[in-house]
């Protein structure tokens, strides 16, 4: 008799995304004339750059020719993209990372939540509170977890870090040593970014206690601030202790497209065994690579003209979250984030919960943000509200907050 995973029965109901498209769509459906304007899901939605397109093109006219069609992709991806990632990413940043400790993959996402798959289940988890749901569902799903405490949103056997508008909402080293530490800077949900400083006590702490640090940095070409690390390698000592995940979608608009990669140094070792080889092994037998087409786009984003294109997208979505920022602060709001990331984390007003002020955005507003608790127990009384809007939608999202009356 087959046996199902006991672990997925931890979960409590359906992802966070999904429960908010299922009110939402209940709303819609119920209030047909009114037009909702969603400020939850950070999905993009300005077009993809014309020297994107153009590579798109160029790879798509030589999958049509037998002399320059391609079929399967190398288990690392393409040396084209690798390159250009290992040079303008790391190596002008001053990070000792070469082309071949970089993994090509179809997203952050799906590498944040694989990567615990070469880690043994008996290693503890530490996690930001409040946190992206992907790091902690996965080790849920693995076994790494004790069951959900629905009185305090949390999980047993996981160490959570409070970040809280006291500590800037950047963690406090924890008081029990964890053996995974998840780390997202530019932080989703909240919109902190963390200071080499400090980040550089989270290496120091990690080789002194053999901790390995999953750094997700998907949000760092949202960096503006010359004194923000956008990587973990930046860091010395960083290369004994890191694994850094990076990110195509929001950086330059790929999230219909999927691309992503994860960095592995050669030297990272736990327990004096390599975690290159684990990973590449788990890459190559589990995954069959991203489109070669989607791989040359990726190459273009490092092209001159790619990067100053993606260097004005990112300046539009930009704008969009000063004037979130800046509208709700001007309005009455307690707002935080919205300058080195696309996120704006919103107090919520008059004691409400998070979800009762989600319900009020979406009756009074008809806006959506992404609820704080559902990112865990510290993300109650917040909101997100993300930057990733068209510009008059933005625009209109804050004027009918403005107008709601519900300050």
């Amino acid at each position: 008799m087959a046996n199902i995973n006991q672990d997925y029965l931890k979960l409590p109901g359906s992802y966070l995304f999904s429960a908010i498209g299922k009110r939402v769509r209940a709303y819609e459906e119920a209030h047909p004339e009114k037009r909702v304007i969603r400020l939850g899901i950070g999905d993009v939605t300005q077009p993809l750059v014309p020297a994107v397109i153009d590579a798109l093109h160029r790879a798509v006219e030589e999958m049509g020719e037998a002399q320059t069609f391609r079929g399967y992709a190398p288990d690392l991806g393409y040396a084209f993209l690798r390159k250009a990632i290992a040079e303008n990413d790391y190596v002008k940043r001053g990070c000792d990372i070469s082309e071949d400790e970089i993994f090509i993959s179809d997203g952050a996402k799906c590498d944040c939540g694989n990567i615990q798959e070469i880690f043994g289940k008996d290693n503890r988890v530490a996690v930001c509170d409040p946190v992206y749901p992907v790091y902690v569902d996965s080790n849920v799903m693995a076994g790494r977890t004790g069951k959900y405490d629905e009185k305090t949103g949390r999980y047993e056997g996981v160490i959570y870090m409070p970040c809280t508008q006291e500590n800037g909402f950047v963690p406090d080293i924890p008081g029990e040593v964890p053996d995974l530490i998840y780390l997202c800077f530019p932080n989703n949900p909240t919109g902190a970014v963390i200071s080499k400083q400090k980040l550089q006590k989270w290496v120091d702490y990690a080789n002194d206690y053999g901790c390995v640090i999953l750094y997700d940095a998907a949000y760092e070409a949202y960096i503006s601030d010359p004194d923000i690390p956008h990587s973990i390698y930046e860091c010395r000592g960083a290369r004994r202790c890191a694994i850094e995940f990076r990110s195509f979608s929001k950086t330059a608009g790929f999230t219909g497209l999927r691309l992503g990669f994860t960095v592995v140094p050669r030297s990272l070792e736990v327990q004096g065994v390599p975690l290159w080889p684990l990973w590449a092994r788990r890459h190559g037998t589990k995954y069959n690579g991203a489109p070669y087409i989607v791989q040359r786009a990726g190459e273009a984003v490092y092209s001159e003209e790619g990067r100053q294109q993606v260097r004005e997208q990112i300046a539009y979505y930009m704008e969009n979250a000063g004037y979130i920022y800046d509208g709700l602060k001007a309005a009455g709001y307690h707002v935080y984030g919205g300058v080195n990331a696309p996120y704006i984390w919103l107090k919520t007003p008059r004691g409400m919960t998070s979800w009762e002020f989600f319900e009020h955005l979406l009756s009074r507003a008809n806006v959506v943000g992404t609820p704080g608790a559902g990112f865990g127990p510290s993300g109650e009384a917040y909101l997100r509200l993300t930057a990733f809007g068209r510009r008059e939608d933005t625009i209109e999202a804050v004027e009918r907050i403005k107008d709601a009356g519900i300050l």
